[in-house]
């Protein structure tokens, strides 16, 4: 088991998910994700903006194997100019798909409340996100759960403003 000292949540204070609930556990995230990114995009962001209490913004990236243009909602969290993403997948124990479509093209835009722009996204450290962790708990604290709930590093990616 993996611990990290900034983590305030213990593993045993959480739900684990059992191998058999993950494949109900990621159609029902997947159904969710679309039905929320399409009312999100022909809102303009005014509607369906959160999830569970997090800011949700639309990010556009490209498919690392497919090539293909993406579009999913994704929580964020403002930082100074930059959005902060994190790859929690609430606490799944593989990285989300959109995490190695961003690794492969960090080139994304991002549409948040009501303006969209182009970001280059970059995984930061282990040290950055030990220090960004109370800035993320503040706007979305199951993010810590979700951290405790897992053996994986959880990515965070700080997307700074591009051209």
């Amino acid at each position: 088991m993996v611990k990290y000292d900034y983590v305030k949540t213990r593993r045993e204070d959480v739900t684990q998910y059992k191998e058999n609930q993950l494949p109900a556990i990621k159609a029902v995230l997947r159904w969710v994700s679309r039905f929320q990114a399409g009312v999100f995009r022909l809102s303009k962001g005014r509607l369906m903006n959160t999830f569970l209490g997090g800011p949700v913004c639309m990010v556009t990236m490209t498919g690392a194997k497919s090539g293909k243009t993406r579009r999913l909602p994704l929580i964020h969290v403002p930082h100074g100019d930059n959005k902060l993403l994190v790859a929690s997948s609430g606490g799944m124990p593989e990285n989300p798909a959109w995490y190695y479509n961003i690794k492969a093209h960090p080139e994304i835009r991002i549409m948040a409340d009501g303006h969209e722009k182009n970001y280059i996204a970059r995984q930061i450290s282990d040290e950055e996100k030990a220090a960004l962790w109370p800035v993320l708990l503040a706007v979305y604290p199951d993010f810590d759960e979700y951290q405790a709930r897992t053996d994986r590093n959880i990515p965070v990616f700080s997307c700074e403003p591009g051209n």
